[in-house]
C-alpha cells in the first residue's frame, strides 16, 4: 500500500508539472504585447558596418512598476521584467540591450550563467565597467536568449544581472541605485526565439522555477528576429 501511495504521488506530481508547462505555452501564445527595438544609426562591427538598434528594460522585485497595471495585476508580489517581455528586433543587425536591475538575489544554481555568453566582444558593461563574469553568489537574475530558428540560425546570448546589495534595498518602492547592465550582440536570420531568467526566483514550486519563472509576462517571453 505504501508503494502504491508513493506511485500515485509521483504520478500526480508529473501531471502537475506537465499541466504547468501547458499553461506556460498557452500564456506565451496569448500574450500579444511586444516592445520593438529603437533604431540607433549604424555601428562598426567585426562583420562591417551594421544597422544598430536598442532595447531598454528593467527587472523588478515585484510587479508594481506599472507594466502589469496600476495595482500590479493578478500577482503584484511576483518578480518581473518590464515594460513587457516580448521583443522584436531586426535580422542581420547589431542589438544593444540595457537592463536596469532593481532586485536583490542569492546564489546561482549553475555557475555557467554567471558568465557572459554570446555578446559582441564576450563582455557586458556593469555600471560602466566591462566584465565577462560576475560573482555567482550574488546574482539577481539573468537575461538568456536561446533557440534555433530561421534557416537553422542559432542564437545564444546570456548575461548575468548582479544583485543589488541588501543595504541598498528599501522597505518599499525601488532602489535609487540599480545595477545597469548593457550588452551588444548580432542577430542572424529572421526567426522566433525564447528568452528567460535562469536564476531560480520563482514561488517555491518546481525547484523555485514556478510562478513568475514559468509565466510569460514576468520572467520569460518571446524574442522575435524579423526581416528588414
Amino acid at each position: 500500500m505504501k508503494r502504491f501511495v508513493v506511485t500515485l504521488s509521483v504520478l500526480a506530481l508529473g501531471i502537475g508539472v506537465v499541466t504547468g508547462f501547458a499553461a506556460l505555452a498557452i500564456n506565451v501564445k496569448n500574450d500579444s504585447r511586444y516592445l520593438a527595438a529603437t533604431p540607433a544609426g549604424q555601428m562598426d562591427t567585426p562583420q562591417g558596418m551594421m544597422n544598430h538598434y536598442t532595447l531598454d528594460l528593467g527587472v523588478y522585485p515585484d510587479s508594481m512598476f506599472g507594466g502589469h497595471g496600476p495595482n500590479g495585476g493578478p500577482n503584484p508580489d511576483w518578480v518581473s521584467y518590464g515594460p513587457v517581455t516580448n521583443f522584436k528586433v531586426p535580422a542581420h543587425s547589431v542589438i544593444t540591450i540595457t537592463v536596469k536591475q532593481y532586485d536583490s538575489g542569492e546564489v546561482l544554481n549553475n555557475d555557467w550563467f554567471a558568465q557572459v555568453h554570446g555578446t559582441l566582444d564576450g563582455t557586458m558593461l556593469l555600471n560602466g565597467q566591462a566584465v565577462d563574469h560576475v560573482d555567482p553568489e550574488h546574482v539577481g537574475h539573468t537575461f538568456t536568449i536561446h533557440g534555433m530558428s530561421g534557416q537553422n540560425t542559432p542564437l545564444l546570448v546570456s548575461v548575468p544581472l548582479p544583485a543589488v546589495a541588501e543595504d541598498k534595498m528599501p522597505d518599499s518602492g525601488y532602489t535609487k541605485e540599480p545595477n545597469v547592465i548593457t550588452f551588444t550582440f548580432i542577430t542572424g536570420n529572421a526567426g522566433n526565439y525564447i528568452w528567460n531568467c535562469e536564476y531560480p526566483c520563482g514561488d517555491g514550486t518546481i525547484a523555485k522555477f514556478g510562478g513568475p519563472m514559468s509565466s510569460n509576462g514576468y520572467m520569460s517571453g518571446h524574442f522575435e528576429v524579423v526581416g528588414n
